[in-house]
């Protein structure tokens, strides 16, 4: 008697776990009809500011509707993404694209244990995506994004390390991306050409306890893209990522802008005191906790003072 009663109690229990597992597939699905809604929608759209079509399905911010008004506006030859620095994919910039227009995707992520928990989501098993675990530098991006198996043509790569960007992106010339997303750091300001000095293991935390030194400027990864043949078209409204695409595909909708007028400035609280919490500091205030760090002119090639 008490073992048929543990029994059905098991049963119950095993079936309330299969009910939260298919309840997180079908909110996945409801989301994502509601992405190809917002995105409809903003077909009608006429701006050229690509803040207007921002809407956040996976995303960090408003990412996946800029990204959804891009494709939609320029030719896309191959259906791929390459995007980096994604821990377990779960937020990011191009799961929307994988999900919703079925484009295949190569993954990259320092974290053994964050590809470990990516390959057990739905996501991952019912859609073309290959993820790996490597640390990226300039010395192993080419072969990494090689085994992607990519055509040269690439739709996306999104670049986000919180670290080497822009020397990152200045080492990949195997891939023609025609839309580019790149993180930068806002506190940097809107004109100076710098990045933070190459480190083969930047850790922003161990770098400045603050969180906040960081990556390159605005003005840094536009001169590198720039030389890779692609135009800055915006930011997003929250200062974190930039989008730039390829220049033969500017068009009427998707035009280049200069960094001036693209620039943002954060608007997160993320920045850290020296027991690292939260310290709720205003934009300058974060600037002067960083001044005097060393910083990298990517133009003149020399190292300063922030």
């Amino acid at each position: 008697m008490k073992f048929n009663r543990l029994k059905l109690i098991l049963k119950k229990i095993f079936e309330l776990i299969r009910f939260f597992f298919n309840l997180k597939d079908l909110i996945e699905d409801i989301k994502v009809n509601q992405g190809i809604i917002l995105t409809f929608n903003n077909l009608t759209r006429t701006s050229n500011d690509i803040k207007e079509y921002e809407f956040k399905i996976f995303s960090q911010g408003g990412e996946d509707g800029i990204l959804q008004h891009l494709i939609n506006s320029i030719e896309i030859k191959n259906k791929t993404f390459i995007e980096f620095g994604v821990e377990d994919f779960y937020e990011s910039n191009c799961r929307f694209l994988l999900m919703k227009d079925k484009y295949k995707g190569f993954v990259i992520d320092g974290s053994k244990k964050n590809i470990k928990r990516l390959k057990n989501y739905n996501y991952f098993l019912k859609n073309n995506l290959i993820a790996v675990n490597y640390f990226i530098n300039i010395d192993n991006i080419s072969n990494i994004l090689q085994m992607s198996n990519f055509e040269e043509d690439l739709a996306v790569l999104s670049v986000d390390l919180d670290g080497n960007d822009y020397f990152i992106i200045e080492k990949i010339n195997n891939f023609k991306p025609r839309i580019l997303i790149a993180e930068y750091n806002s506190l940097f300001g809107d004109y100076r050409k710098i990045s933070i000095p190459y480190q083969s293991d930047f850790n922003m935390t161990k770098a400045h306890y603050s969180n906040l030194y960081f990556g390159a400027s605005l003005a840094a990864i536009t001169y590198i893209a720039n030389k890779k043949g692609l135009e800055l078209v915006g930011t997003t409204s929250d200062g974190i990522n930039a989008f730039f695409v390829r220049s033969d595909l500017l068009n009427n909708r998707i035009k280049a802008i200069s960094v001036k007028s693209a620039f943002t400035k954060i608007n997160l609280h993320t920045s850290r005191d020296k027991n690292y919490n939260l310290s709720f500091l205003s934009y300058n205030q974060r600037q002067d906790l960083i001044k005097n760090m060393p910083v990298f002119e990517v133009e003149k090639k020399i190292y300063e003072k922030f």
